[in-house]
C-alpha cells in the first residue's frame, strides 16, 4: 500500500496515462464541492423527531407519510442550479479521451450525466427520472420538484422519484454491469464514499487488479486493501489531473 502523499498525485497520473480501462466508484463526496449536502457526514446526520435519515427515506414511509415524504425529498434533492465540478468535468473528459470505461455511483443527483458522462450506472437510482405508479409515464425532475403536495400524473396515479428508497433492492441490471465493470477493470479510482452503505460498499471486493486509488476525506473500512490512498479534497486531485 502507498501511502505517501508527497508523490500521491504524480503515481495516480501515472496510472491514468498508462491505462485505457479505468472505472470510476464515487459517493456523495464527489458533489459536495458542488454544494450538495453529504447528509451522513459528522453534523449533518439527518433526523425528524424520532425518526432517522433511514426512516424518512424508506419505502414504508413513502407508503404510510407519502405528502410528507415529498416535502422532506424535495428539499433534500431539489439541486435545481447546481453544477458540476472539477471531478465531475475531468471524468466526463477521461470517458472522452476512451480512459475511463464506466462511472459507478451512490449518488442520485446526476452532476455526472449533466458533465457529460455517457456510461453512467447509477446504483441508487436518478432524481431526473421519475414516472407514474399507474400508468408508468415518465416525467422529468422538474415536474415533481416543482409540484405541491403528492405530485400526480395526468391519469391520476402518484409520481414517484426512480431512486432506491430503503428497504427497496438495487436494479439487479445496473448491479450486475457494475460488478463487471469493476471485475474487469485495470485502474478502479474509489472516491468520496465512507464505503459503510451496503451493498454498495462491498462491490470494491470484486476488482482483481493492483491499482486501487482510495481518495476521501476521512478512513474507510478499505483504506488497508488501497494501492493508492489519498486524503485530499476531490477538487484539488482532480484539477491536477
Amino acid at each position: 500500500m502507498i501511502i505517501i502523499m508527497e508523490n500521491a498525485i504524480d503515481i495516480l497520473k501515472e496510472w491514468i496515462d498508462k491505462s485505457d480501462n479505468i472505472v470510476f466508484f464515487g459517493g456523495a463526496g464527489v458533489s459536495t464541492e458542488s454544494g450538495i449536502k453529504d447528509f451522513r457526514s459528522e453534523g449533518n446526520y439527518l433526523r425528524k423527531g424520532n425518526l432517522t435519515l433511514e426512516q424518512l427515506i424508506s419505502a414504508t414511509y413513502f407508503r404510510e407519510h407519502t405528502k410528507d415524504f415529498y416535502d422532506m425529498y424535495r428539499s433534500l434533492f431539489d439541486n435545481t442550479g447546481i453544477m458540476p465540478n472539477i471531478t465531475h468535468k475531468r471524468l466526463a473528459e477521461l470517458e472522452k479521451e476512451g480512459k475511463l470505461k464506466a462511472i459507478v455511483t451512490q449518488n442520485v443527483d446526476g452532476l455526472h450525466q449533466l458533465a457529460g458522462s455517457k456510461n453512467v450506472l447509477t446504483l441508487h437510482g436518478d432524481v431526473s427520472r421519475n414516472y407514474c405508479l399507474d400508468c408508468h409515464k415518465l416525467y422529468d425532475e422538474k415536474f415533481v420538484f416543482s409540484s405541491k403536495g403528492i405530485p400526480r400524473c395526468e391519469c391520476g396515479g402518484i409520481v414517484k422519484p426512480d431512486v432506491v428508497l430503503y428497504e427497496e433492492g438495487l436494479d439487479q441490471e445496473i448491479l450486475e454491469k457494475s460488478i463487471n465493470a469493476i471485475a474487469n477493470a485495470d485502474v478502479l479510482i474509489v472516491a468520496g464514499t465512507s464505503l459503510s452503505v451496503y451493498p454498495a460498499a462491498g462491490l470494491v471486493n470484486y476488482y482483481k487488479g493492483n491499482k486501487l486509488v482510495l481518495i476521501n476525506k476521512t478512513s474507510t473500512p478499505y483504506d488497508s486493501k488501497a494501492d493508492l490512498l489519498l486524503h485530499e479534497p476531490l477538487g484539488e486531485i482532480f484539477s491536477k489531473i
